[in-house]
């Protein structure tokens, strides 16, 4: 059976990472400073808001 195939990867760009949606085929999100794995990881499973928006501005490259 394998792995579930994942809507969302992480892909690493000059200056950071940023997130690709596979079915839209267009990016999401910003740029991030690290690698965003648990973020990743609430994209591909529940999707709670809430959640979501804790780990964006926790992974979100400082524009400041």
């Amino acid at each position: 059976m394998g792995k579930p195939r994942r809507k969302y990867v992480a892909k690493g760009i000059p200056g950071g990472w940023r997130i690709w949606n596979k079915k839209a085929q267009k990016w999401w999100g910003e740029l991030y400073e690290r690698q965003p794995d648990e973020l990743l990881e609430e994209l591909n499973g529940e999707k709670r808001p809430e959640v979501l928006v804790k780990l964006t501005r926790r992974y979100q490259k400082d524009t400041r």
